[in-house]
C-alpha cells in the first residue's frame, strides 16, 4: 500500500473538495490510488462541493473577537456568493467558530487544519456547508493583533449577528495605563479607521507600501509635468504633493472623524496625559467584505438559477 503522505491527501483535497479526514480515508481505502479516491468520494457524495469552487465567492460575513483579558484580538473573512447566506445562522454560527479558533493561531492553513471547540476540522466544516447550503465558500484572510499591556479594541459596523457583520476593525493600543480607557480610545478609533472617508493604508509613512508610493509619484509627476511648470518648480509640486498625499493615507496624520479639529496622533497624545503613561498605537486591522475580489456578473448568477430551475 502507497504511503498516505500529507501532500497526497492535501492534492486529493483540492481536486476534490472533500474534508481532509474524508481525503485521507478514501486514500485508506484504495491504496493511496488520487483517481480511485475521486471516484469513491463521488460515490460517497463527498465531492460536490468541488462543482462549485470555481464560482465567485465576495460576499459573507467578518467575524471578530477579542480575548486575553482584551489583549489580542483577530479577524476572519468568511465568503459565500450571496449576501442572503451570510443571515444563515449555521454560516454565521461558522464564522464565529473560525474566529474562535483563528485566535491562537497565525496562518490561513493552520486555521484551515485546526478543530473547533466541537471537535470539527474547520476545512472540513467549510466542505460541509458547501454541501449542505448549496454556494461556493471560502475562508480568505485572516489578521491578529495582540499587546503584552494595554489593550486592543473592536468595532464591527453593518452587524450581522453576535460577532459577525460586513465591516470590521481592530486597533491595538501598548500602554501600562488604564486598560479601560485605552479600550474606549481604541474603539473610537476603530470606529474612524472604518468610518473615515478615505480609509488609511498604513499607520505611519514608513509603512506604506513603497509600490503604492511609487505609483501616487508617477501620477504627480505626470501631473506636474502636464502643468507646463519648469523642472524644478515641478519636481517641488510633486514632494508637496506626495506629503498631503501621505498626511491623507496614513492613520496618526488623519484628521479624527469625532473631532477634526485633532489628528489621531494628537488623540494617542491627549490620551497618555489623561492615563499617565506613554500610548503606542502597535497597529490596527480593516477588513471590508469583499474588498477587492472580483464578483461575478448578476446576470451570470441569473442565468445559472434559470438553468437549473430549467426556465433558461
Amino acid at each position: 500500500m502507497a504511503e498516505i503522505t500529507a501532500a497526497l491527501v492535501k492534492d486529493l483535497r483540492e481536486k476534490s473538495g472533500a474534508g481532509m479526514m474524508d481525503c485521507k480515508k478514501a486514500l485508506q481505502e484504495n491504496g493511496g490510488d488520487l483517481e480511485a479516491s475521486m471516484d469513491w468520494l463521488r460515490t460517497k457524495g463527498l465531492s460536490k462541493a468541488a462543482k462549485k469552487s470555481d464560482r465567485a465567492a465576495a460576499e459573507g460575513l467578518v467575524a471578530g473577537l477579542v480575548s486575553d483579558h482584551g489583549r489580542k484580538g483577530v479577524l476572519i473573512e468568511l465568503n459565500a456568493e450571496t449576501d442572503f447566506v451570510a443571515k444563515n445562522d449555521k454560516f454565521q454560527a461558522a464564522a464565529r467558530n473560525i474566529a474562535a479558533t483563528a485566535i491562537a493561531l497565525n496562518t490561513l492553513d493552520q486555521i484551515h487544519d485546526a478543530k473547533t471547540a466541537d471537535g470539527e476540522v474547520i476545512s472540513d466544516m467549510i466542505t460541509n456547508l458547501i454541501a449542505t447550503i448549496g454556494e461556493n465558500m471560502r475562508l480568505r484572510r485572516t489578521a491578529k493583533l495582540e499587546v503584552e499591556q494595554g489593550a486592543v479594541a473592536m468595532y464591527l459596523h453593518n452587524v450581522q449577528g453576535e460577532g459577525v457583520a460586513r465591516l470590521g476593525v481592530l486597533v491595538a493600543l501598548e500602554s501600562t495605563g488604564d486598560a479601560d480607557k485605552l479600550k474606549e480610545v481604541g474603539r473610537r478609533i476603530a470606529m474612524h479607521v472604518a468610518g473615515t472617508p478615505t480609509p488609511p493604508l498604513a499607520l505611519n509613512s514608513d509603512e506604506l507600501d513603497p509600490a503604492v508610493v511609487a505609483k501616487e509619484r508617477e501620477i504627480q509627476t505626470q501631473t506636474a509635468m502636464e502643468s507646463g511648470k519648469p523642472r524644478e518648480i515641478a519636481e517641488k509640486m510633486v514632494e508637496g504633493r506626495i506629503r498631503k498625499w501621505q498626511e491623507e493615507v496614513v492613520l496618526l496624520k488623519q484628521p479624527f472623524v469625532m473631532n477634526p479639529d485633532q489628528t489621531i496622533e494628537q488623540l494617542v497624545a491627549e490620551t497618555a496625559k489623561e492615563v499617565g503613561a506613554p500610548v503606542t498605537v502597535k497597529g490596527f486591522v480593516r477588513f471590508a467584505l469583499g474588498e477587492g475580489v472580483e464578483k461575478a456578473p448578476e446576470a451570470d448568477f441569473a442565468a445559472e438559477v434559470a438553468s437549473m430551475t430549467g426556465q433558461a
